[in-house]
């Protein structure tokens, strides 16, 4: 069950992450065309267009820690025995997993709320800050996931190569 609960959280979170990015080139091609062949700029898809990138960067590091995707400097961690590398991968999913709970789920929660009782609008769109927001406690949530789920099987893995 938590394997259909999971591939179907993952498929919800590429397609949203693939209509954010379609919605984005679609405005930002609307704001090339309104600016050098209409010769009237939109005076609001320049706004949107940051409020998308913010949400397809933020489910975009969500995706690619999932696929294993994320940049990152192996080339010491690669010198190691096995046992070594597996210590290191749960340190650093563990750190992960703990930085997603606090910072992104329970910081970015406060965040919206705090900008929601504001009232806080975007000048030119109208668009309610916290709708921007939403993306860090959504994103927290499934980088804590992926992170906490890569953990568990590095420890597995250890225990394993232990016993």
């Amino acid at each position: 069950m938590y394997k259909r609960i999971r591939k179907g959280l993952d498929t919800f979170l590429e397609v949203l992450t693939a209509v954010v990015m379609g919605i984005l080139v679609l405005d930002v091609t609307w704001q090339v065309i309104t600016r050098f062949i209409l010769k009237n700029p939109s005076n609001w898809s320049e706004e949107l267009a940051t409020y998308l990138m913010i949400w397809v960067g933020l489910l975009g590091a969500a995706v690619a820690l999932n696929r294993g995707a994320h940049l990152g400097i192996d080339y010491f961690v690669g010198k190691l025995d096995q046992k070594k590398r597996l210590i290191t991968e749960l340190i650093v999913f563990l750190s992960i997993g703990f930085f997603s709970v606090f910072v992104l789920i329970l910081g970015g929660v406060k965040l919206v709320q705090e900008t929601f009782q504001m009232g806080q609008t975007a000048p030119a769109t109208g668009i309610k800050i916290g709708y921007v927001y939403i993306s860090v406690p959504v994103s927290g949530f499934f980088i804590a996931l992926y992170s906490f789920e890569f953990f568990v099987e590095s420890f597995l893995k250890l225990k394993k190569l232990s016993s």
